[in-house]
């Protein structure tokens, strides 16, 4: 039979259960519940299997919680955020592109995300800007489509 794991006493079994059973977050809820058998001296691999998680990802919740206690638990996913979109254009450009977009495009017609695209595109002295992009500048530059179309 495999050994036993070590559980730090940082909380009693009680504890663990309490925290267990008042887990808002899934992912700390399993936690939780994983710890709650293994201070109840099932081994890793048995409590990781009822819980349904991966053994090693369970001997490194174990390991966390023995070095860091029970703030280790908590579910850090929602604490990160995406690094913010990096603008194409500088001040000036975009002053630049809300001044040609008062007239008509290059081509003669109406404004469209590709063509404001391709506008970036030449400014920047990029190979390419993806049409989306185009949009998001007409819309951020407050250039109201559905005004300026012909009926």
């Amino acid at each position: 039979m495999p050994p036993k794991a070590h559980l730090e006493s940082h909380l009693t079994a009680e504890e663990l259960k309490i925290r267990y059973r008042q887990a808002d977050n899934t992912t700390e809820s399993r936690r939780w519940h994983l710890l709650v058998l293994v201070s109840r001296n099932w081994t890793i691999k048995q409590a990781a299997q009822v819980v349904g998680l991966n053994y090693d990802y369970a001997k490194e919740i174990v390991q966390r919680y023995n070095r860091e206690g029970p703030n280790s638990v908590r579910n850090r996913s929602g604490d990160r955020q995406p690094p913010p979109a990096k603008s194409l254009l500088n001040p000036e450009q975009q002053e630049e592109l809300r001044q040609a977009l008062q007239g008509s495009a290059p081509d003669g017609g109406e404004w469209t995300g590709p063509k404001v695209a391709r506008w970036i595109a030449e400014k920047t002295g990029n190979d390419r800007v993806w049409p989306q992009r185009g949009w998001d500048y007409l819309k951020r530059l407050g250039v109201d489509l559905r005004r300026r179309r012909k009926k």
